[in-house]
């Protein structure tokens, strides 16, 4: 099992708490996921979900980073998981968005608007 795969419920709860800025990287055999949850209340469900996998917080396989950010943070944006074949031409022309701007709103995980891997989550920005 892939250390993605292990924590796959943790990304799916950040996902439903709309958990905005979401990065969910693989490095090596440590996870790094982080963004900003719209509360408290979402942060700490996603924390208990870790601690359910890894109650002692001992693998040392994920690294958990999600801040709280103010009322205005703009909580529930859309995301988007990337495929295998995908392009963020195609996935902007499925959700009506240049791809350009899908690039700017994911420049921190995104260097080339041509590199993009299948598993990464995108933020779709809102027109």
């Amino acid at each position: 099992m892939s250390v993605r795969e292990k924590y796959q419920s943790v990304i799916d709860l950040a996902n439903k708490h709309g958990v905005t800025n979401l990065s969910v990287q693989e490095d090596g055999d440590v996870l790094r996921v982080g963004g900003t949850a719209p509360s408290e209340d979402a942060k700490q469900k996603i924390w208990d979900e870790y601690s359910r996998i890894d109650p002692d917080m001992r693998a040392g396989d994920l690294v958990l980073n999600i801040e709280v950010g103010s009322g205005n943070a703009g909580g529930g944006a859309e995301t988007y998981t990337v495929k295998k074949g995908d392009t963020l031409s195609a996935i902007g022309k499925h959700h009506d968005v240049a791809w350009r701007e899908i690039f700017e709103a994911n420049r921190d995980q995104l260097d080339d608007p041509d590199k993009i891997m299948p598993g990464q989550i995108l933020r779709i920005p809102r027109k």
